[in-house]
Order: C-alpha cells, then sequence, then structure tokens
C-alpha cells in the first residue's frame, strides 16, 4: 500500500478539462485538496462543481507571471500551501511550420513553456514549505519521442518542458522537491475528439493496447510521483500511451496480430 495523500494541498494548471480535470479527479478522490485553473471562468466553476472531493476554481492564465503568483497566493490561502502542483496547462493549435505565424508561435511557447516554469517559480517558497514538494509536469510522446505534421510548436514547447525539468530537479533537489514528467499518447479528451473519428481511430490501429487512454491513466502516474514512495525519484520520465512509441513500422503491428 503506498501512503495516503489526503489532506495534502494539490494545485492543477488547465485542470478544468482533459488530461488537468482527469488528473485533479484523481487527487480529489484520494483525499487531497484540490485547486484548479483555467482560463475560461464558466467551464472553470462548472468543472470544480463536476469534480469529487474538495476542488475549488481559481481563473487564471499561466502565461502570466502576475497571474501565476496570484494562484500560488490563493492556493496558501484557500489549501493552507502547496505540497503538489501539476504544471498541466497547455494548447496544441495545428499549424504547419510555413504556414506558422509569429504570434501562434508566441502562443504555444507561452502557455506550454514558459508557462510551466512560471508556475513553478510561483508555487516554489510554499513548496519549500512542505517538506514533501512535488512538481509534475504533463508533457507529451510528441516532441521528445515522436512528431506529427502541424504541431512542430507544440513538440517544441514539451520537449523544452523536459529540458528545464531535468536542471529543475538539480537545483531543487537541496529543498526536498523532486520535478519529474508524464509523456501521455493519445487519450480519449475533448482535444483529441476535436481532430475528428478519422484521427483517433487511427491512433487506436497504431497503439499495441489497442484503445486510446484514459485520463485516469494519466491522473493514476500524476499521483504515484506524488507519493512518499517515490520521494527518491528525481528528473524522470513516464511515458503513459499504451505502448504507441514501441512499434517501428505498420508491419509490427500487423505482425502482432
Amino acid at each position: 500500500m503506498f501512503t495516503s495523500i489526503a489532506g495534502r494541498a494539490v494545485v492543477v494548471t488547465g485542470g478544468t478539462r482533459g488530461i488537468g480535470k482527469g488528473i485533479a479527479s484523481v487527487f480529489a478522490r484520494n483525499g487531497a485538496r484540490v485547486l484548479i485553473t483555467g482560463r475560461d471562468d464558466e467551464i472553470g466553476r462548472t468543472a470544480a462543481d463536476e469534480l469529487p472531493g474538495e476542488v475549488t476554481f481559481l481563473e487564471a492564465d499561466t502565461a502570466l507571471r502576475e497571474d501565476c503568483r496570484r494562484m500560488a497566493a490563493i492556493a496558501e490561502e484557500r489549501l493552507g500551501g502547496v505540497d503538489v502542483l501539476c504544471a498541466n496547462a497547455g494548447i496544441f493549435p495545428d499549424s504547419r511550420l510555413e504556414d506558422m505565424s509569429e504570434e501562434d508561435l508566441d502562443a504555444v511557447l507561452a502557455v506550454n513553456l514558459k508557462g510551466t516554469i512560471l508556475a513553478v517559480q510561483a508555487c516554489l517558497p510554499a513548496l519549500r514549505r512542505s517538506g514533501r514538494g512535488r512538481v509534475i509536469l504533463t508533457s507529451s510522446i510528441t516532441g521528445p519521442i515522436t512528431g506529427f505534421p502541424g504541431w512542430t510548436a507544440y513538440g517544441a514547447s514539451k520537449a523544452g518542458q523536459l529540458g528545464f525539468m531535468r536542471t529543475a530537479a538539480i537545483e531543487l533537489a537541496s529543498s526536498g522537491i523532486t520535478v519529474n514528467a508524464i509523456l501521455p499518447g493519445n487519450i480519449a479528451t475533448e482535444g483529441l475528439a476535436s481532430l475528428g473519428p478519422e484521427y483517433a481511430a487511427g491512433m487506436t490501429a497504431a497503439i499495441p493496447l489497442r484503445r486510446l487512454g484514459s485520463v485516469d491513466d494519466i491522473g493514476y502516474a500524476a499521483l504515484f510521483f506524488a507519493t512518499d514512495e517515490a520521494a527518491y525519484i528525481s528528473g524522470q520520465t513516464i511515458v503513459v500511451d499504451g505502448g504507441q512509441v514501441l512499434p517501428e513500422s505498420p508491419e509490427a503491428m500487423a505482425a502482432a496480430g
């Protein structure tokens, strides 16, 4: 049995939908007190009402330093501190390299990479006071391991998160804070549904486990990184993709039967 995380203070950025909402749900169901953030007030309040346990919402844009500082202050006020920061907020607009505008690039890097760094910076004092601080990044297989046409900016941002993670893990180790990352594959979310049924069917066919992942699959990976039992793991990644990155070709999948 893992040590219970009941009562711990958890912040999940981008926690109002998709993977972030799934992470928040897993922590809340296991007794944590959770603050979720997002940029849409109506969606955020609805998500907080739908989620189990003790969950509150704060409208915040993690691409903005002041919003991140306000997030950390509100977490202190509502939760009494921050034991776990799940830096999950992300966007993935489709744009081919030749068509990508500077504004498109700036938007993706601001939310996915800069926002990750600013969120961690803002929560550092509370994470240090926790004595068991955990930073858990939601990266992706896209960028660090694989590529997909139209997601050059997204892939760069997700690979960049891992570069940040490795040095942050060294810098924060003396404070007892661990920094790790989850690399999801194709997870059944609103965002994936928006790519259409053909995309979902194609990706499912490429996954050895023959199914898309669930948000709980990612949530429980995050929960593990937050446990006392994972206290000696830092600067590491865990791929949660049903084995998607394993086959070297479509023929390998066909041969598997």
